[in-house]
């Protein structure tokens, strides 16, 4: 047998084999001076020794002055970290650590550090799971909606609304699902669509892989976050998804994409900073994820499911929440508790929740730094790197607010689910703010909810209890004397800032703004149809004029000047409002109507819009509620 000659040019010239050859020899060597050294560490010893072909990046961004007292000195700073002088201004970075990272991307700050872990752990995608793009709609207002606008609209054939994941806020672990989107289950595309302008294509991009269960990730702008997507969604291009391949690994991931060392590692595959930062599909594809130990798997997973369950379980005291079930002000451990009782008790349980999750959440930072064989020094220069990064927020609604605010929101919350429930219950969704009508006045339901909501206690005092909370002066929250002052010149415009612009309750009123109103009613949207506003002008309205009117004769009979200009003047005001309405209900434009009464959606076309007041559900509050907004009659003016 031939024997195969040495080149020892050729071995000295091939890293990878000089590599091969050298690395097992160090563990031996240290071993001899009683030091034990991993193969992790041995590779990286050789790879520090003798990998030092570098290139230098100079950070001088920080040193250009341009206030008055400070002058450039990107120059001098040049000077001086040619010698290697001034900490963090000169970076050498082997220039092969470019070439660990697919791109080579010019990241110089990150690179050095980390182009081991792109060497040595597998990519995420196609291992751990498949990360996917979502499906742009092109016409959002058309197609999309919150889930309370379309809570009690009925499928029309194959045609729904189902939950769609579109990126949204920062947010890791949680996030609530509160879109929906129209869909058509038989085309599996987006109702009514069938392709835009030389892209026929109707079916929208990833529609295979819609409605799986998984997590996703807002694309654009500020920190990286991953959360949970439950099973039956559609997700947008804004909200891109990852499709683990095993179940039981969804936990894992979103412990390790999560950490703070991830979005550092992500940032390695840009040159932009973290502030700019868009995280697109191909980014975290490419994010490299050491195999764990079973421990590991478990550990990680388990530390991400408790923020997320801590999360969830909060946010069902959130109205809005898809989750919610009743205030947190009325959770069943505070059933025994008085109002004052029940503020502090939430106040000091919010604050140990999070401070949980938040230990939580460092806990599982430790956790992934070990599963990456991260050093302490690396990592502090990581992080450093990376600054302060969000915390855990129990109540993202809520974060950077005072005990107070907080305090103060509890009451609010508290009395918009009351209102909520009295408008839910009333027969035809119209609840008067004063008795007509044969129907009993909003702040006597409201009475009569609060005494259900707070059995075995004093119904007065719990009323006195809340009105002092509503005196108290706090910032971002106007004061009040009383719940119906609350209710009359506050709640709307709540309402319609909790519903992010898309009140389901309306608030028609024969002034806008706050102050005294001679009328008022509140009209739940999902029942208020051409019939209802025909019950409000011809039942509730018709019963108030002739109230008025007749104080007002009673009162000139009876000498009593005063009284009769009073009472005359709410007649006017609700006969205007009755004229107002009467213009939403033939759907009037143009004089003498202040504005556009008529309900225009721009996607129909014009045989398709409706004559006079007869609103689909399907098309949203947006174009519902602009006509009965151009009449002037909600209480406050501007609301969509």
């Amino acid at each position: 047998m031939k024997r195969r000659r040495v080149n020892p040019k050729a071995i000295l010239t091939d890293q990878d084999l000089r590599r091969e050859l050298m690395v097992p020899t160090i563990q031996p060597v240290q071993a001899s001076e009683g030091i034990e050294t991993t193969r992790d560490q041995a590779e990286r010893a050789y790879y520090v020794v003798n990998e030092a072909d570098k290139a230098a990046f100079f950070d001088l961004e920080r040193f250009v002055g341009g206030k008055r007292s400070e002058l450039d000195r990107r120059e001098e700073m040049f000077v001086r970290a040619l010698t290697a002088l001034p900490e963090r201004v000169r970076f050498d970075v082997p220039r092969r650590d470019f070439g660990a990272i697919e791109g080579s991307p010019l990241a110089f700050r990150r690179v050095g550090l980390v182009a081991h872990v792109f060497r040595d752990a597998p990519a995420l995608d196609p291992l751990y799971g498949r990360a996917r793009q979502g499906a742009g709609t092109a016409d959002d207002p058309r197609y999309v909606r919150r889930w309370w606008e379309v809570e009690h609209c009925l499928p029309r054939g194959s045609l729904g609304w189902v939950p769609f994941a579109k990126g949204g806020p920062f947010g890791r672990f949680y996030s609530d699902i509160f879109l929906r989107v129209h869909w058509d289950h038989a085309r599996e595309t987006f109702a009514h669509f069938y392709g835009r302008k030389g892209r026929e294509q109707a079916r929208p991009v990833s529609a295979s892989d819609f409605f799986k269960s998984g997590l996703t990730w807002p694309r654009a702008g500020g920190c990286f976050s991953v959360r949970w997507l439950p099973r039956g969604c559609v997700f947008a291009d804004k909200g891109p998804v990852i499709m683990p391949t095993e179940e039981t690994g969804t936990a894992f991931l979103a412990g390790v994409l999560n950490s703070s060392l991830v979005e550092y590692l992500l940032l390695g595959l840009t040159s932009r900073q973290s502030i700019g930062a868009r995280w697109e599909v191909g980014l975290v594809k490419k994010l490299p994820v050491p195999s764990p130990t079973p421990g590991q798997h478990r550990s990680l997973g388990g530390l991400a499911l408790s923020i997320h369950d801590a999360k969830a379980s909060w946010d069902g005291g959130n109205e809005t929440s898809i989750r919610f079930e009743h205030p947190w002000f009325l959770h069943e451990e505070l059933a025994t508790l008085k109002v004052l009782d029940r503020l502090d008790h939430l106040a000091e349980h919010e604050a140990t929740e999070e401070a949980r999750i938040q230990q939580l959440y460092a806990d599982l930072n430790d956790e992934v730094y070990k599963l990456y064989g991260i050093p302490d020094a690396t990592r502090t220069l990581i992080e450093e790197t990376l600054g302060e990064r969000p915390p855990e927020i129990l109540w993202p609604q809520m974060e950077r607010k005072s005990v107070e605010q907080k305090r103060m929101e509890h009451v609010w919350r508290l009395l918009s689910y009351v209102v909520k429930r009295v408008v839910d219950a009333d027969e035809d969704g119209i609840v008067p703010f004063m008795a007509m009508g044969g129907e009993t006045a909003l702040i006597d339901r409201v009475r009569g909810e609060l005494a259900a909501l707070f059995p075995n206690q004093d119904s007065n005092q719990v009323e006195v209890d809340i009105a002092n909370e509503l005196k108290r002066k706090v910032k971002g929250y106007r004061s009040v004397e009383s719940i119906g002052e609350w209710l009359e010149d506050i709640f709307f415009d709540y309402h319609v800032s909790l519903y992010k612009k898309r009140p389901i309750i309306w608030h028609i009123a024969s002034s806008q703004g706050r102050g005294a109103c001679a009328i008022g009613a509140l009209a739940h949207y999902h029942k208020f149809d051409r019939d209802r506003l025909a019950k409000l002008r011809g039942s509730y309205l018709r019963d108030a004029i002739a109230h008025f009117r007749r104080e007002a004769g009673l009162a000139a009979q009876e000498g009593r000047t005063e009284d009769r200009q009073e009472w005359q003047a709410r007649l006017e005001e609700a006969q205007v409002l009755d004229q107002r309405l009467q213009w939403v209900q033939e759907g009037k434009s143009g004089h003498p109507a202040p504005g556009d009464c008529r309900i225009r959606t721009p996607w129909k076309s014009e045989d398709e819009l409706p004559v006079g007041w007869q609103p689909d559900l399907d098309d949203g509050v947006a174009v519902n509620i602009l006509p009965l907004q151009n009449a002037g009659v909600l209480r406050i003016p501007k609301v969509v």
